[in-house]
């Protein structure tokens, strides 16, 4: 029998108690549903038959949600932590008051646990923030009590369960319930691609720790004994860490070793009162793990890294519990987290989005800064792995939401300038070092629909029947969607009628009040990403060495030169890194600094202007100025190859057309720009800089 376990707060803080929102008596015979939280997959096509009712759901999570005004207050109060001149200025809460100022009233959650209970659910854990419930039951048990079978499909040959109709629950219940997180096991996507079989480069250059710390003058930091110490960064995971043995060689290969403080640790994080997270083992994740780990220690290198991870259950991704069980944990939780896994925002789900955006809000309110990859698909965030897009524009839902910043990705410039000698030595130090100076920076993308690839193949134009998608070249080796993703949220809530596309009454979060800096658009919405770093894999000629040497799921000996070792870029690498440097952002400050996008667009604004910086351009390289904070990239877009005559596609002539954000001028879908654009945020960091600056908006 599963133990229940309630935490309703402390009356002693002295907040007000929460609004009863349950007030009706709970009629089965009128149901409200849960629009918005059914796979595409999910079609008779791929129907494979019912489960049977035995089956176990075990650890469902079901999202609660606040009365609108309490909303309201839970972001005024957020916006006060960050604001140097409220009284509340970085009082972070702990778990205990967090869930007595903005948590479900204990009326409500009275209610819901009996309800889950009356229809023959265990209720395991509702969490001390008073806004999520574990619960457990059979798959018979969760059609007779939210009215939605659970069927068997099989998806281009991979078995999967999943819902088949959106979920109903009784209309009294409804002003209290979001939603089920998830009713299926579509699990989201590690964010890095493996190093690119081509190039249109002048050879390789492998970016490796000291490189990064170079190009981005994090080394003065590390002069100042500024390298994490005292600081531990949480990634998190639904898999272990392989082995030690990979983690010592890499920080061995490239001098991380010198800094003795820097260790790492693995947990399976239990929740308040029962322990909801099973050690999942070494699985097909695992070297997403790697690259976490490896590089916020390279950003990082005196800080303690934890891989933190859950075995997934069998409808819920076992990091999300991971990341719930940390915050609600009680004490002090921790002050950093990288997330590298996610899903495009129409996919994700209604319920997802709002079970992401209550979480990071959580952590927020407590102190934590949360870093999430923004994903590799450039515009296309539904349709990774295609061929080319034809669900339009979209973004990921894991980090779309305003109380995380999502870390997007650049490749660099050098190769397509003809400046290789310029900014990468012949030879390689004693840790393989050989970036020289700050390099030009471009976006991450690996389409024949980047007009920098198509220029390099010889071709002005990226679409029509004369451009680059449509060439043989073109077609055999730059058709994809890979690249570094932003764009506006637009399915954060309500239901696409066309699947995987921003339709139907989709709408995307609203835009952050501190998302106001040269260059992000009037659009009413969220927009990603908020900063970048290089994320690329290979395509000009840069990657990432990983030392990952599993044989069952593709690693490769480290024994060799780093130039033998597993090869990869993506933002499942800069996420990590930008929460390393957050770690030594802390470690100046001597205390967690909560969302640490309040400081970047102050600073950002500071930088831009009205009119941009021309001495922080990324294009001058190693002539931009010492002072920058951020690099702005203005060469090249994020675009990728569309079929014509699918959502977003423009440009007639050939089969394959480029992503648009408008139509009727051919617009592509994001290019470069003065200040902030789609294709990398604010731009990249001069670590020490920023480390110093912080304290004139963060004193």
């Amino acid at each position: 029998m599963h133990r229940i376990v309630v935490a309703l707060g402390l009356a002693s803080c002295g907040f007000a108690q929460a609004p009863v929102l349950i007030t009706q008596p709970i009629d089965e015979s009128k149901l409200v549903t849960l629009a918005g939280n059914v796979r595409p997959e999910a079609i008779a096509a791929n129907d494979q038959g019912r489960v049977p009712d035995s089956m176990l759901i075990d650890h469902m999570l079901l999202q609660l949600q606040r009365a609108p005004q309490q909303e309201q207050a839970v972001e005024t109060w957020i916006d006060q932590l960050h604001d140097p001149t409220s009284p509340n200025y970085h009082h972070w809460l702990t778990t205990a008051e967090y869930g007595q100022k903005f948590g479900l009233a204990a009326q409500d959650l009275n209610t819901i646990r009996s309800w889950l209970a009356s229809e023959g659910f265990a209720v395991n854990v509702v969490y001390p923030s008073g806004m999520l419930i574990d619960f457990s039951g059979t798959a018979g048990q969760v059609r007779a009590a939210f009215h939605t079978d659970i069927h068997n499909l099989a998806v281009n040959g991979t078995p999967h369960i999943a819902n088949m109709s959106n979920p109903r629950i009784p209309a009294a219940l409804a002003p209290a319930i979001a939603g089920i997180v998830s009713l299926h096991n579509f699990w989201p996507h590690p964010m890095y691609r493996s190093k690119a079989d081509y190039t249109v480069g002048n050879g390789y250059y492998l970016v490796v720790p000291g490189d990064v710390a170079e190009i981005y003058n994090i080394k003065p930091l590390f002069n100042k004994s500024v390298t994490g110490k005292g600081q531990t960064v949480v990634v998190i995971e639904d898999t272990d860490f392989y082995s030690t043995a990979d983690w010592t060689d890499f920080r061995s290969t490239f001098g991380l070793d010198l800094f003795t403080s820097g260790n790492l640790i693995s947990a399976n994080p239990p929740s308040s009162g029962q322990n909801n997270c099973s050690d999942p083992g070494v699985n097909g994740d695992s070297i997403e793990a790697a690259v976490d780990a490896e590089y916020a220690s390279a950003a990082a290198p005196g800080a303690t890294i934890e891989v933190a991870s859950c075995a997934d259950t069998a409808v819920t991704f076992g990091g999300l519990i991971a990341i719930e069980n940390l915050l609600n944990a009680g004490g002090t939780p921790p002050a950093i987290m990288s997330v590298s896994y996610g899903e495009c925002e129409a996919f994700t789900g209604a319920s997802a989005n709002a079970a992401f955006n209550a979480t990071y809000q959580q952590g927020v309110a407590e102190g934590v800064s949360i870093f999430v990859s923004s994903g590799d698909d450039a515009a296309a965030g539904c349709d990774r792995n295609a061929q080319d897009a034809v669900h339009g524009i979209g973004i990921t839902g894991w980090g779309g939401t305003k109380h995380n910043v999502a870390v997007g990705g650049t490749d660099f410039g050098d190769s397509y300038l003809g400046l290789n000698s310029t900014y990468w030595s012949s030879a390689n130090t004693q840790y393989y070092e050989s970036a020289l100076s700050y390099i030009p920076e471009i976006p991450w993308n690996d389409t024949c629909a980047s007009v920098l690839v198509a220029n390099a193949l010889g071709y002005s134009h990226t679409y029509g029947a004369n451009g680059a998608c449509n060439s043989s070249i073109g077609e055999e080796f730059f058709l994809g969607t890979t690249g570094g993703s932003g764009g506006p949220s637009g399915c954060a809530t309500g239901a696409p009628s066309v699947y995987g596309v921003v339709s139907g009454t989709c709408k995307g979060y609203p835009k952050p009040s501190w998302q106001k800096v040269l260059g992000n658009p009037n659009d009413s919405v969220r927009d990603v990403p908020d900063v970048s770093l290089f994320a690329a894999n290979g395509v000009w000629g840069h990657y990432y060495p990983i030392c990952f040497s599993d044989p069952f799921f593709g690693g490769a000996s480290c024994s060799g030169t780093p130039d033998t070792w597993l090869g990869a870029g993506g933002t499942s690498f800069s996420s990590p890194m930008m929460a390393g440097i957050q770690a030594l952002v802390n470690q100046m400050n001597g205390s967690p600094q909560g969302n640490p996008n309040y400081a970047y667009y102050k600073l950002a604004g500071r930088e831009y202007g009205s009119t941009g910086s021309t001495t922080c351009n990324s294009t001058l390289g190693n002539a931009a100025a010492s002072t920058c904070v951020f690099y702005d990239v203005t060469l090249g877009d994020m675009d990728v190859p569309c079929t014509f005559g699918s959502g977003d596609c423009f440009k007639p002539g050939g089969t394959y057309g480029v992503l648009s954000t408008s139509d009727s001028s051919y617009l592509p879908a994001y290019p470069t720009g003065t200040g902030w654009d789609f294709a990398t945020g604010i731009g990249t960091v001069n670590a020490n800089n920023l480390a110093i600056r912080w304290k004139a908006v963060a004193p």
